[in-house]
């Protein structure tokens, strides 16, 4: 199984749709057995081909802070569910998911003005 987690510098970016790029963990038997990192896309993330590309890479879990409702919809769409709510350090947080201890806070971010929200 695998998560991912928009970043920037190694901790969580507070807004999904502009990160730097998505760390992604694979994980076997409850452990992080291997970190990878893929680019993000240019423009809006729920715009964007993002949720097919983690998909198709077997991620079922996105750990994020902020993301607007379009964004968690076309996430969901594509198999992948949204824990929203999270901040720190990628690795910390990915290790808090795994010992449980992480939930959504369901938390959307409606800040935007570049029409994300519209589907």
């Amino acid at each position: 199984m695998k998560i991912a987690l928009p970043s920037r510098q190694n901790v969580i970016d507070s807004h999904f749709g502009h990160c730097e790029y998505f760390t992604v963990f694979t994980i076997d038997d409850n452990k992080i057995i291997n970190q990878d990192t893929i680019s993000s896309p240019a423009g809006c993330g729920c715009k964007s081909n993002i949720a097919q590309t983690l998909s198709e890479m077997g991620v079922k879990v996105m750990l994020a802070g902020n993301m607007g409702d379009g964004a968690v919809r076309v996430l969901n769409n594509s198999g992948i569910e949204v824990v929203r709510g999270c901040s720190g350090d990628v690795k910390t947080v990915a290790l808090k998911w795994l010992d449980g201890s992480l939930i959504d806070s369901g938390d959307s971010c409606h800040e935007h003005e570049h029409g994300c929200h519209n589907s």
